[in-house]
């Protein structure tokens, strides 16, 4: 018999996994970077709709390409499927050095400031006690996943519970503020006269923050080949979880509106301490705290699913064992974040992961387009029609043209550090023969390493060798 993943995820837990990898602590920090950009509440909502549209795209195109490469690992698989090694690893690369740490460290600055704002209600908290304390967080929790793996999934199942817990009791308290009558900020008098009219730039940078609220829609193609009837569920589960998500966000954003100004939205980096006071927060706090220690084992999980791929991309820093098992096993990774978390703002820090993502989004589905093409008798057990990926692409480009015309610096710093991937790939995958002088070199670097981190490389059968 074949050997294969077990198809053990139906609809109802496809569902699941979507809504849980989407909604997470971006709701709690995007709505200021939305609004700030989109100069008006009615924009702003408007926004967070279309947002919600384009994921729902973006999602349809993955599930074409989920059912015609059907290998658990999603973007990164078809990528180097489509385009070979180099842009595989490139993706790759930017996920490990760009999109979790910095994920990580938005999550955790937010951690803080949800911390700190009932303790500095009149005033922003102190800039280096934010920092401080958004370290401490990222140190505890990988400290927690490193000690014992059964108490982070204990400590993550309490935690969960906070997530749907927060957005209720917000929107809850919001639908109660609309039923007392204020809603000034809703009605049609104000909801477009308010601040600034935004320029096209800025209308493209709110969607990037929205973006990060809505980051996770790609998640069940990575568990492809574990999905029952992919064909059927994909698709549904789809057009189940987006909309479902698009809904309880504007809800959500809604709720802001009714219990407070624009003025005090913009003010505030804790919304939703702002809006509903201090004992709200205790909430928001246990939903954070999941995020983190959700966020160390999804980037664990993403990972390792992708170094198995016969490419062997990271290969080497992955493969490597613990010696002490009280040990930072992300050191590398933490290091990023610490270092995220001392920018000077963390919505450039959004902008800065949005981009990326972006990115590689528009590249898979671009992908898919060429593969129709290279491979057109190739059978797809879903096929989009073609207006989808097209519309998809046509916003791509605006959304990133006018994002790097508007923030050069943020958006470029991305792109070079993905760049910088591919004297890497050419040195150290692709370049076969390389001159013993280097090979000592790239051997030397990985002795280093291992002495910092206290690793070494795993015995392997002498079987699995030969194969």
């Amino acid at each position: 018999d074949r050997v294969t993943l077990k198809k053990e995820i139906g609809l109802m837990s496809a569902c699941t996994i979507i809504i849980g990898n989407i909604i997470g602590s971006g709701i709690f920090i995007s709505p200021k970077g939305v609004l700030e950009h989109s100069g008006s509440v009615g924009l702003a909502l408007l926004v967070w709709l279309l947002g919600g549209c384009i994921a729902a795209l973006g999602s349809l195109c993955y599930a074409e390409l989920g059912v015609t490469i059907p290998k658990s690992g999603g973007d990164y698989c078809y990528v180097t499927e489509i385009f070979g090694g180099l842009m595989g690893f490139l993706l790759l690369w930017s996920a490990v050095l760009i999109m979790y740490p910095t994920t990580l460290a938005v999550i955790a600055l937010t951690f803080s400031s949800y911390i700190l704002q009932p303790v500095f209600p009149d005033c922003m908290p102190p800039y280096l006690v934010t920092r401080m304390l958004s370290a401490t967080c990222l140190l505890l929790l990988t400290w927690i996943n490193c000690c014992s793996v059964r108490m982070a999934t204990r400590i993550q199942d309490i935690f969960t519970v906070g997530k749907l817990m927060a957005l209720g009791l917000i929107i809850v308290v919001g639908l109660v503020e609309i039923c007392k009558g204020k809603y000034e900020a809703l009605t049609a008098q104000v909801t477009f006269s308010q601040g600034r009219i935004p320029s096209v730039g800025q209308i493209a940078l709110a969607f990037l923050q929205a973006s990060f609220a809505f980051s996770g829609w790609n998640f069940l193609n990575y568990v492809t080949e574990e999905v029952v009837e992919p064909r059927r569920t994909l698709p549904r589960a789809i057009f189940i979880s987006i909309p479902l998500v698009t809904f309880v966000y504007t809800l959500t954003n809604i709720a802001y509106f009714s219990s407070m100004s624009r003025e005090e939205l913009l003010s505030s980096n804790a919304v939703a301490v702002v809006s509903n006071g201090t004992v709200l927060s205790v909430t928001i706090i246990i939903h954070l705290s999941a995020q983190l220690q959700n966020g160390s084992q999804v980037l664990n999980f993403i990972v390792k699913k992708k170094k198995g791929k016969k490419e062997n991309h990271l290969r080497i820093e992955m493969d490597l064992i613990f010696i002490q098992s009280i040990r930072f096993k992300f050191s590398g990774c933490l290091l990023f974040c610490c270092s995220d978390i001392w920018r000077d703002s963390y919505w450039n820090l959004i902008n800065y992961v949005s981009f990326i993502n972006y990115l590689s989004y528009g590249v898979t589905i671009a992908g898919m387009l060429y593969y129709r093409c290279k491979k057109p008798n190739m059978y797809r057990p879903i096929k989009v029609n073609l207006s989808i990926p097209v519309c998809y692409l046509m916003f791509w480009v605006l959304l990133l043209g006018f994002s790097l015309y508007s923030e050069p610096v943020v958006c470029g710093v991305g792109l070079v550090i993905m760049l910088t991937g591919v004297p890497v790939y050419l040195l150290g995958i692709h370049w076969k023969d390389k001159p013993l002088c280097i090979f000592n070199f790239i051997e030397r670097v990985t002795f280093v390493g291992q002495r910092l981190c206290l690793v070494v490389f795993p015995q392997l059968d002498p079987i699995e060798i030969t194969n």
